[in-house]
């Protein structure tokens, strides 16, 4: 025998009378097996509850929502109008709420209800998280500044739990902070006090909270500067004839315009003399000037010159004149020229490297050396002298200092092979 009872329910602000039945004898007591689970779900995706209950009997299990007592399903029918609200079971034990495509509004308690009398209920909590986003009117844009002066970066993002803000450069270089060098800064601001060039370049600005995908947002800090010129080598020497190139470093922002002059100032061009290149790299240029065969009108200053919307620079080089080598040419066994004076270590060319011999014509040197002879000439390193009335050493001594080392034996007892 069962009992007919009369229920209100305020459903979205509606006032309902549900009519439903229940025994008059309870054979069996309902009870919740365990609890409700906490849920989280990120916007967009299903969140499921399940309410598991033991000994149901022919007792009604509803779903309501606790914070707008909104009542949304009753057993296998859902109440609400709301088309992303689902309800299943499994065996009558377990009974699944179902919430599509998740809204940050769904976030709430929700109750598993037994229409016992008392009624009996339990509660459970769905949180609803949402990646990051960046809010672009209030983070910064692309952003020109001079040199020198202090720049503040904003970023600002929502999401649910509250994002964290990245700084990091683009191209993975470290950032500049003072006297320090890091590799990223934390905070919705990134104050860069005293900016100067080396500052220059992309910033990413990335919100993360947990909850994927994280967000990034592209800011180009552009630092503007006068020229500025750097030369490793303003003194440069040249012999006619040979090819020389003149090199300076520019910096400049706005890129500047970069060219070479001659001491009048008159614009070098590009010619069959003349190969002026410049190699640009960011704020950089390299700038070359080569001379193909230097001339004796080529000696003097030259500039190069760097000018851009702030100012203007340059800088000189002198390129002076190398006088030719005096002496004369010799060629030897391994057909080798050397101009100018001849050094010790020449030797090796004349006969395959034979020492001895070498020892022989330091014994007879220093022989008359001690005689009381006029020193002559140096031999820069080997410390051997030649008297003034002793010609340079030629082919024929060679052959008789040769001679005289077979022939006689005290030498090859001084001198032993």
């Amino acid at each position: 025998m069962v009992e007919e009872l009369e229920k209100t329910l305020e459903f979205e602000s509606t006032k309902v009378s549900i009519r439903y039945c229940r025994p008059k004898q309870e054979l069996q007591n309902p009870k919740f097996k365990e609890p409700i689970v906490n849920v989280t779900a990120s916007v967009g995706r299903e969140a499921i509850l399940a309410c598991v209950v033991q000994d149901l009997s022919a007792y009604k299990v509803a779903w309501l929502r606790v914070d707008t007592q909104t009542i949304l399903t009753i057993a296998k029918h859902v109440i609400t109008k709301n088309h992303r609200i689902g309800v299943t079971n499994s065996d009558d034990r377990t009974w699944f709420l179902h919430i599509r495509e998740v809204k940050e509004s769904d976030r709430g308690w929700y109750m598993c209800q037994i229409n016992t009398d008392p009624m009996k209920s339990q509660n459970g909590y769905l949180d609803v998280v949402v990646p990051p986003d960046i809010l672009d009117y209030q983070t910064s844009t692309d952003m020109v500044v001079r040199e020198g002066s202090n720049v503040t970066l904003r970023c600002a993002a929502t999401g649910s739990p509250v994002p964290n803000i990245t700084w990091r450069r683009e191209d993975g270089q470290v950032i500049l902070l003072g006297n320090k060098q890091v590799a990223s800064v934390e905070g919705s601001t990134f104050n860069i006090i005293r900016v100067n060039r080396l500052h220059m370049g992309s910033y990413l600005c990335i919100a993360s909270n947990g909850v994927p995908p994280s967000v990034s947002k592209r800011i180009m800090l552009i630092v503007h500067f006068p020229p500025m010129v750097d030369i490793q080598n303003q003194l440069v020497g040249a012999r006619e004839g040979q090819a020389i190139t003149l090199e300076c470093i520019s910096e400049a922002y706005p890129k500047s315009i970069n060219y070479w002059t001659r001491d009048m100032d008159e614009i070098i061009p590009q010619g069959d003399k003349y190969e002026p290149v410049l190699m640009d790299n960011a704020y950089k240029v390299h700038m070359k000037l080569t001379i193909r065969s230097v001339t004796s009108l080529d000696y003097g200053s030259y500039k190069c010159v760097s000018r851009n919307s702030l100012g203007d620079t340059d800088g000189s080089i002198k390129l002076y004149r190398i006088p030719p080598s005096s002496g004369s040419h010799s060629t030897y066994a391994n057909d080798t020229k050397y101009k100018g004076k001849l050094r010790k270590n020449y030797g090796n060319n004349i006969i395959q490297g034979n020492q001895d011999m070498l020892k022989e014509r330091d014994l007879k040197l220093r022989g008359r050396k001690e005689n009381g002879d006029d020193e002559d000439e140096d031999y820069s390193d080997s410390g051997a002298s030649f008297t003034r009335g002793c010609p340079s050493l030629t082919l024929t001594a060679v052959v008789l200092i040769l001679c005289l080392h077979h022939h006689h034996p005290q030498l090859r007892r001084l001198h032993p092979a």
